[in-house]
């Protein structure tokens, strides 16, 4: 499945009022172990945040203002906007202890729990401290972020993939297909069978001409079938209200033949009539 196809599912998935978000992604089976269906938790009040006055992305440099590692700076690699939430790297971190068998004693591993988005500020890139930010416009009218305290440009950091490749700092190689080439059209749409194709680029002459198909031909027999069977129907629904009213009213055989004309019905009036001829 496409990646497109998975964003989309994920903007139009709805969730309950009273939903409560996590690390974990809502469609995972993590979320849905945490929000099984039917369990009522306690409301969780997030002070609300408009995507354009959001200042932290994911791999800008934040100090920590308070807890147990405060003073001290890293990289933000995850954003929870919906808690208002981030993630820095190798700070605040809990240690659980897994693993633990009869013949193994388990081992320790390390999670970072998420920050408050008031507990960390950005850090100024002119003296590595910490500052507030405002949103500006620059005379080419791109919206920047601006440091409170020096005025300093804030540049969002480059978007990074898991592999460590950043597409902006990209630098195509000898083996790289150039975005001309990636661009350009060489399929040309044909009518031909793909019989036909690989015949004309394998110069292959057939002397044989293929077989005519009459579709509408079909039609037509398919229409025509279908208003004979209607007339079948209608012609037998007929008769046998006839057959109905006449034993009702105790009709003269011989009034019969009105009903049922001759060589059709092998009423008695039919039959009366062959003898007689």
């Amino acid at each position: 499945m496409r990646l497109t196809s998975l964003l989309s599912m994920a903007a139009k998935a709805a969730f309950p009022h009273d939903y409560r978000y996590g690390t974990n992604r809502p469609w995972t089976v993590a979320a849905r172990r945490l929000n099984p269906p039917g369990k009522k938790r306690r409301k969780v009040f997030v002070e609300p945040v408009a995507s354009e006055d959001w200042s932290v992305f994911r791999g800008d440099v934040v100090e920590i203002l308070s807890g147990k590692d405060k003073g001290k700076q890293g990289k933000v690699t995850q954003v929870f906007r919906r808690r208002n939430w981030v993630i820095v790297e190798g700070l605040n971190t809990h240690y659980r202890y897994v693993g633990r068998s009869g013949d193994y004693r388990g081992t320790y591993i390390a999670n970072e729990a998420p920050l408050l988005l008031k507990d960390i500020s950005l850090i100024d890139p002119t003296d590595r401290k910490p500052t507030e930010t405002q949103w500006r416009f620059t005379e080419e009218g791109e919206r920047v972020r601006v440091s409170a305290r020096t005025g300093r440009i804030i540049p969002k950091p480059l978007f990074q993939r898991k592999d460590g490749i950043i597409p902006q700092q990209w630098k195509d190689g000898p083996k790289d297909t150039s975005p001309e080439d990636a661009l350009q059209k060489t399929f040309t749409p044909s009518l031909k069978t793909l019989e036909e194709e690989v015949m004309e680029k394998m110069n292959i002459q057939e002397d044989g001409r293929p077989r005519r198909s009459y579709c509408h031909k079909i039609c037509e027999d398919t229409e025509k079938q279908k208003r004979r069977i209607q007339n079948r129907v209608r012609t037998g629904e007929q008769r046998d209200s006839c057959l109905y009213r006449g034993h009702m009213k105790r009709l003269d055989p011989r009034d019969s033949e009105q009903l049922y004309p001759r060589g059709e019905g092998g009423g008695s009036a039919g039959q009366a009539a062959e003898v007689s001829d």
